[in-house]
């Protein structure tokens, strides 16, 4: 069942408690519990499908071969499983990420000059905004 192989990693719920900030628990605690429900629900799902008893419906239904035909049908259909595009590219984001922050200089030997190098989000624009907080309002 492909609910099964997606529900292989586990979450350690307990080293992502920590790093919640206390305003945002209650979203965390609601992720929580409906990560649990569907864990759960997953969990008591058989392993395989329930097999139909086709010769129940063919002494059961009053049309000749219909059932015939549904069985054929039933038994042709294919459900392709989603292919997974999106892990290795998550992944390799992450060597990148991972790699440029153990490779830049650390915190307390940077000049304002190597922050706003390696995070040019904290670049001020002076030019542009001349007085402080040379940002604008909005995105403070």
């Amino acid at each position: 069942m492909a609910g099964r192989r997606v529900a292989v990693k586990a979450i350690d719920w307990v080293s992502f408690a920590e790093r919640i900030p206390a305003n945002q628990r209650s979203m965390f605690n609601s992720l929580k519990t409906r990560s649990d429900a569907i864990s759960a629900k997953l969990t008591s799902l058989p392993q395989s499908p329930a097999v139909i008893d086709w010769a129940f419906y063919r002494t059961t239904v009053a049309r000749p071969g219909m059932v015939d035909e549904f069985e054929k049908k039933f038994k042709a259909l294919q459900i392709p499983e989603a292919a997974d595009t999106q892990t290795s590219a998550i992944n390799a984001q992450e060597v990148e990420s991972l790699s440029k922050l153990n490779n830049m200089t650390p915190f307390d030997q940077m000049t304002i000059e190597d922050l706003n190098d390696t995070f040019p989000e904290t670049k001020l624009d002076k030019v542009k905004y001349p007085y402080w907080p040379h940002k604008p309002i909005a995105d403070l």
